[in-house]
């Protein structure tokens, strides 16, 4: 499957990961990325294409161009994207990504516990005067 542009594949059903969906959405960069719950086809798609249990996820996916970021170097990336003095956090890549990744795995593997599991799971708004695309819905039992 062939992405174009930038994507995020974030946990829909997680309170934590759709705060931060909606962080990115008001700190847009330019070009800007197009969010996508894993819980939807497409998110499902991008995450089993590359190795991930799209019905475990520990982890987001941000595509960027020929980039494939995971943990904590896509968190990174996607702050440092939203410009301005958020640029900064590059600086927490002289902390071994080994350390940074630990300290990621051990957020999302309690994720649901610390901030909560929404019922249903979370959609973006289209811009206004556009479609939200077909692969975004939901999928039930989620």
């Amino acid at each position: 499957m062939k992405t174009e542009g930038r994507i995020v594949v974030f946990d829909g059903l997680c309170n934590l990961c759709s705060r931060g969906a909606r962080w990115l959405e008001r700190h847009q960069s330019e070009p800007p990325f197009r969010l996508v719950p894993m819980q939807s086809d497409l998110g499902r798609a991008l995450l089993s294409q590359r190795g991930y249990d799209p019905d475990d996820p520990l982890t987001f996916l941000v595509l960027d161009g020929s980039q494939c970021l995971t943990q904590s170097d896509a968190w990174i990336h996607l702050v440092a994207a939203a410009g301005g003095w958020r640029r900064l956090v590059k600086t927490t890549r002289v902390i071994p990504r080994t350390w940074r990744d630990s300290v990621y795995r051990f957020i999302a593997r309690n994720r649901y516990r610390w901030f909560g599991r929404r019922q249903t799971c979370y959609l973006l708004q289209p811009p206004t005067g556009s479609n939200p695309p077909a692969e975004s819905s939901p999928r039930s039992g989620h």
